[in-house]
């Protein structure tokens, strides 16, 4: 230190030099040292963001695909749980040579058969109805009855249609009744196996090779060519329900849409390429309930805006870009989704356990509590309740998105979640001002669900054109399934009826409205 003062300068000058020398020098290093913490924050904030990703990916790939336990998990896991109990109490009945305590008062007994299910009765008589103490014969006093549930399996049979022939010896002319038009002309298939091939590969998920196998275990060889060419055939009539079924939809106010993937096989490579089903549903307490499918080979915006062209009203979607063009000419008004929303912070707690996040979705599980306890009440009642509570909540909400986003890193994953909600809240807070509007899109992602859930079965269209009469079916089953009508009688009814029915008819075969021949009848006498 002494020899570091003995060389400093003694003129003033130079020792003022020195002094701004020191100084600059001090100030590029604390420039530098700045830079550089700024820099170790930056590359923490994206190492965050890079473990947040990574966990998420991770949920995606090897964690629950669902937010929440859904119904089906719960009752899946119920039912194995009431067939262990059921073998439990099976082996200790067959243990114990006591017999059976009298049934505890509470205890739930098994609910009666429905009476509309044929009944075959098997008669146990007993080898003597003498007495086995004393040889006196016995009267009878009563019977007791035992009732089982069983089951036939599905049988082909083969339906005739028997023409007679008359003849006219004066004119020498032969008529005979016309056969009636049918789906397929000339073709083997009835409606009602027609029906079966149709639910089964669509409805159930089963497809066309399996029906092969379960078929050929009955005894009947159909080939799986062929019924594809039967399913091509009736494409032809089921289109022009589809059709109008569409028409009724834009003519709604209201509409939810969503999208899925659907790999598609592309020709010659043997390789599949990524299409796209959309869906578009009509609100939950609107009158009419239909759901359509439109297939397309790609997610541009181009395809929600043809397959729309004409409605006018409010499109309720998860804010992905490509409805973009739908809102464009401002004919169209976007109606955001409280649950995508609310996946965002859901992801981030999820991989991070963050505390905020968590607050964040505490506030949003007091919408869905109004939500629920306002379902069953009527449109304007539905508003005012929103209104009243949900209001006050979402400003709130809001006023605490805006101040914790002003603390948060701007490039981390909570941030992003907050720019989620905060760059759509006009859409977000637009269902409580009307009380046809529902709080997400969960109803059309409800819809969506079976063909995800069956894409592990077929997975993946053999053409486009099969991904189109995928859409086709999904339609009219889909519909059907939201108006409680069983797709089996209903494809069954309507292909029977289809080829002979006119134009100005078609209406009466839509899902919504639709009626049986033996019903219509029923209800004419």
């Amino acid at each position: 230190m002494a020899s570091e003062i003995a060389s400093l300068p003694e003129n003033y000058a130079d020792l003022k030099a020195l002094t701004v020398s020191l100084l600059a020098r001090l100030a590029e290093q604390t420039h530098r040292a700045e830079h550089q913490a700024a820099e170790l924050k930056s590359q923490a904030i994206f190492i965050e963001k890079l473990k947040f990703e990574l966990a998420r990916l991770k949920r995606w790939r090897f964690g629950a695909q669902s937010e929440r336990l859904e119904a089906e998990q719960l009752a899946l896991w119920q039912n194995e749980l009431e067939a262990d109990i059921a073998a439990a109490e099976h082996k200790l009945a067959q243990a114990t040579v006591l017999s059976a305590p009298a049934q505890a008062k509470g205890t739930p007994k098994r609910e009666r058969l429905p009476d509309w299910l044929p009944r075959v009765e098997l008669r146990h008589e007993l080898t003597s109805c003498n007495c086995a103490q004393c040889g006196t014969p016995m009267q009878q006093i009563g019977e007791d009855v035992a009732e089982q549930l069983d089951v036939i399996p599905a049988q082909f049979f083969v339906r005739r249609h028997i023409r007679p022939k008359y003849a006219c010896r004066a004119c020498e002319t032969v008529v005979a009744a016309p056969m009636p038009a049918q789906v397929i002309d000339k073709g083997l298939p009835a409606p009602g196996l027609l029906a079966q091939v149709i639910v089964s590969k669509y409805q159930d998920h089963c497809p066309l090779h399996r029906q092969e196998g379960i078929y050929a275990r009955m005894g009947v060889e159909l080939a799986r060519s062929t019924m594809a060419g039967w399913l091509g055939g009736a494409e032809l009539w089921l289109e022009a329900l589809v059709q109008r079924l569409r028409e009724q939809m834009i003519a709604e106010a209201y509409l939810l849409a969503d999208e899925t993937p659907v790999p598609v096989l592309a020709p010659g490579n043997g390789r599949t390429k990524t299409a796209y089903l959309w869906a578009y549903r009509t609100g939950p307490w609107s009158e009419l309930q239909a759901v359509v499918f439109d297939f397309q080979s790609s997610r541009g915006g181009q395809h929600p805006k043809s397959f729309l062209q004409g409605f006018g009203g409010m499109l309720q979607v998860d804010g992905y870009a490509g409805y973009g063009a739908v809102f464009a000419g401002g004919q169209v008004i976007e109606a955001g989704c409280v649950a995508h929303a609310r996946r965002q912070f859901y992801e981030v707690y999820e991989a991070t356990h963050s505390p905020v996040a968590a607050q964040a979705l505490a506030q949003i599980a007091k919408l869905y509590d109004i939500e629920r306890d306002i379902k069953e009440l009527g449109a304007e009642h539905r508003r005012q309740l929103r209104r009243a509570r949900a209001g006050p909540l979402l400003e709130a909400f809001k006023a605490w998105l805006e101040s914790t986003y002003a603390k948060c890193p701007p490039r981390g994953a909570l941030a992003k979640a907050i720019a989620y909600s905060l760059n759509r809240w006009s859409a977000l807070n637009r269902y409580v001002d009307d009380g046809m509007l529902n709080i997400d899109t969960n109803p059309v992602e409800r819809c969506i669900r079976p063909i995800a859930v069956g894409r592990g079965n077929w997975l993946f269209c053999g053409s486009e054109g099969g991904g189109r009469r995928a859409a086709l079916i999904y339609s009219l089953l889909g519909t059907a399934q939201l108006n409680g009508v069983n797709p089996y009688d209903y494809l069954v009814d309507v292909l029977t009826r289809i080829p002979a029915c006119k134009a100005k008819d078609l209406d009466l075969l839509l899902p919504h409205r639709w009626q049986s021949l033996a019903a219509q009848q029923q209800q004419a006498a």
